[in-house]
């Protein structure tokens, strides 16, 4: 009898392997936005042929998914902690998509959302609730779920992922 919990179907695992990077820790602090941008556009530097527009695409969901899991999750309390990954997930290496996640420490209130229908008058008023709105704009496909899928596991982590397509099938070499 096995176990460890399979991926809910609409909230894919990442698929193995294929091209990817080592995992990224980062205290969960607003201020380190800028060292998980900067570390990103590297990792992303190392494929061959990626267009500038997508480098930037994926570093602005990066920065607001890393955001969401700062202000939204157990990871912005004193000693909290962040993980970004990034792949291409070897079921994608056809259509060559990049799979990025975010890993927080585990959810305060809820998992994440996009925020709820607001008037013109609202959304001009609203200070947040933008981050993951622009995620669902700019990447292929996104989702959330939990690190571990076991009922007494709940709260434990929320991995949050983004898929974008058009990385160029001759950038696929070694990044590692």
């Amino acid at each position: 009898m096995t176990i460890v919990p399979q991926p809910p179907a609409a909230s894919p695992a990442p698929a193995a392997p294929g091209p990817r990077w080592e995992p990224r820790l980062y205290p969960g602090t607003l201020a380190t936005t800028s060292r998980v941008r900067s570390d990103l556009r590297t990792d992303l530097g190392r494929l061959a042929g990626i267009e500038p527009d997508l480098v930037e695409t994926v570093v602005l969901c990066a920065s607001e998914m890393f955001a969401n899991a700062v202000e939204h999750s157990r990871s912005g309390e004193e000693d909290g902690r962040v993980i970004r990954t990034l792949a291409v997930p070897a079921a994608s290496l056809a259509g060559a998509a990049l799979r990025l996640s975010i890993i927080d420490d585990g959810v305060r209130v809820a998992r994440p959302r996009i925020p709820r229908q607001r008037t013109r008058e609202e959304w001009q008023e609203a200070e947040r609730g933008r981050g993951l709105l622009l995620v669902d704009h700019l990447a292929t496909a996104w989702g959330a779920r939990r690190v571990v899928d076991f009922p007494f596991c709940e709260g434990l982590g929320t991995v949050i992922w983004a898929e974008f397509a058009q990385v160029p099938a001759s950038s696929l070499g070694d990044e590692r």
